[in-house]
């Protein structure tokens, strides 16, 4: 079978052509627009977490198509000989390399289960023990504090007090509930006064700490309930990683020569 120079010059632009859509996303006013560029997108939104299906492919398409618009009415218009954009382009050219770097660092230099489990350990050590749900009205005097225990102890409510009385306007609102807490979270007079008391018991004499007077009661007392490594390691992870990456910050800090 012979085929003629007109036909092979045909079948070779068809397959150029092929080739080139499957390469592009699109030709905007005669420049290829690399199908490389939405697949970098598209990268970015997987990485967060969400799916990329049809739909958000063809969201980004339009995205490159527009970005690809707007680029070319930039060099027409001559946007990158201004002082703005080179400005612009150093700082942003600095923020790429640093992320750059410390990506690089963290890629380098990752948490490791050993890592992850000893500060675990570290964690429940610290956190062992009782927990309180206290509650409490902090006033400025003595005398103040000495008239809310009288007015408690005649029937009226703890909460009701909190609200109208104490300085503590984060728990005041809430009827002077502080939620569950280890008697360390607290300064030492306040946990100390704390600790002596059983369930439902009130402090029979204003407990004084640099924040002024405190009246206190205990609504429960429970055992630390840690979760197990497997459910907080995330988090540990997370953590451990940022505390990494500042080191490694605060390091080259250090040892920069600085006039």
């Amino acid at each position: 079978m012979k085929f003629s120079l007109s036909a092979l010059t045909a079948a070779v632009l068809i397959t150029t052509a092929t080739l080139a859509s499957a390469q592009n996303v699109a030709i905007v006013n005669g420049k290829p627009v690399p199908i490389a560029r939405l697949n970098v997108l598209a990268e970015q939104i997987a990485a967060s977490g969400r799916p990329v299906d049809e739909s958000i492919r063809a969201q980004l398409k339009e995205e490159v198509v527009l970005r690809e618009i707007f680029m070319q009415e930039a060099q027409k218009r001559g946007v990158a000989s201004s002082e703005e954009f080179k400005s612009q382009m150093a700082l942003d050219r600095e923020t790429i390399m640093i992320r750059a770097l410390f990506a690089d660092f963290q890629k380098k230099n990752p948490v490791t289960d050993a890592d992850m489990k000893a500060e675990y350990d570290q964690l429940v050590a610290a956190n062992s023990g009782k927990e309180y749900r206290a509650r409490h009205i902090l006033v400025e005097k003595e005398d103040e504090a000495k008239a809310v225990i009288k007015s408690l102890k005649g029937g009226a409510k703890f909460e009701d007090i909190a609200k109208k009385q104490s300085k503590d306007a984060g728990s005041g609102a809430n009827g002077g509930d502080l939620d569950w807490a280890a008697a360390a979270s607290y300064v030492p007079e306040f946990s100390e006064a704390m600790v002596k008391l059983e369930k439902g018991q009130l402090t029979q004499e204003p407990v004084k700490s640099q924040f002024g007077w405190h009246v206190i009661r205990v609504d429960d007392i429970r055992q630390a309930e840690i979760p197990k490594f497997d459910e907080i390691k995330p988090q540990i992870a997370q953590q451990m990683q940022q505390q990494k990456l500042k080191e490694f910050q605060q390091n080259l800090r250090d040892k920069a020569k600085i006039q």
